[in-house]
């Protein structure tokens, strides 16, 4: 396996750069991001049809990682909620180390083989889930003992990594291998590894949340009104949808909770 994201940065003497060379340097090495992820979109298409065939029967998505790569997924799990309106648990993050290790480094919690599967246990884990193993390396031992685990028990799988021929992916079904190049700061994988994970993580949840039904035309219709400025998004939907005054828009949105409750009471 060849380990681009170990591999030297292209800058050599960072400590000598202007704050001004620093930020273009970084800022080149991000455009890449883009291009490695479009190179991509075949394989994270064929994962999210596969979920897509689970999740209306109850299935599930995992989020597995470790370090960066297991904030992201439960970054990203975190948001779908308040988002879509769906009940937590849909998309589940889980890291090495358990909620611990989001603010503080858990010594050797990534390199235990066995502690992913007992993470998921806890979630009655069956075989309409998918559980998808982010690493950067693709070495990563609790996502790779997850990942091999989950497959042995007859869920889907997918991965997404930043290197090619990864242990990772060769134990996943459905890898996802977005390789950005080496890091700005050698083996620095919160950074390019890091945003492409994100942006990857973006792409499968907004999409399958879409072909869920939770968006109406290119609108949050069922996001939770945590916040005023949510509530007055919500108002401004249903006034565009219905014609109605913004105070009685806003009675009826508070009333039913969320847009598409008012929309689906109203129309």
């Amino acid at each position: 396996m060849v380990s681009i994201t170990e591999s030297p940065s292209r800058f050599p003497h960072l400590d000598k750069m202007t704050v001004n060379e620093l930020l273009t340097g970084i800022n080149q090495e991000d455009a890449k991001i883009h291009l490695a992820i479009q190179e991509v979109i075949p394989q994270i298409e064929k994962l999210v049809d596969k979920i897509l065939e689970r999740m209306p029967k109850g299935g599930r998505v995992f989020y597995i990682g470790a370090g960066t790569s297991g904030r992201l997924g439960v970054l990203d799990a975190s948001e779908i909620p308040p988002t879509f309106g769906v009940t937590p648990g849909i998309i589940i993050g889980l890291i090495a180390g358990g909620d611990t290790a989001l603010r503080s480094a858990v010594e050797a919690a990534e390199d235990n083989t066995i502690q992913a599967w007992k993470d998921m246990e806890v979630f009655q884990i069956n075989q309409l889930d998918t559980v998808i193993g982010i690493a950067a390396s693709g070495t990563t031992p609790y996502v790779i003992g997850g990942i091999q685990k989950a497959r042995e028990e007859g869920l889907l799988t997918g991965c997404i990594t930043c290197n090619p021929g990864s242990p990772l992916a060769l134990a996943s079904e459905y890898p996802i291998e977005a390789v950005v190049g080496p890091e700005f700061v050698t083996g620095s994988t919160r950074l390019k590894a890091g945003t492409a994970q994100k942006l990857i993580l973006n792409m499968i949840s907004t999409t399958l949340m879409i072909k869920m039904g939770r968006v109406k035309g290119n609108k949050m219709v069922n996001m939770q009104l945590t916040n005023k400025k949510l509530v007055e998004r919500g108002t401004r939907m249903i006034v565009e949808e219905l014609g109605l005054p913004k105070e009685e828009a806003r009675e009826l949105l508070l009333k039913y909770g969320s847009v598409k409750k008012v929309l689906d009471a109203v129309k």
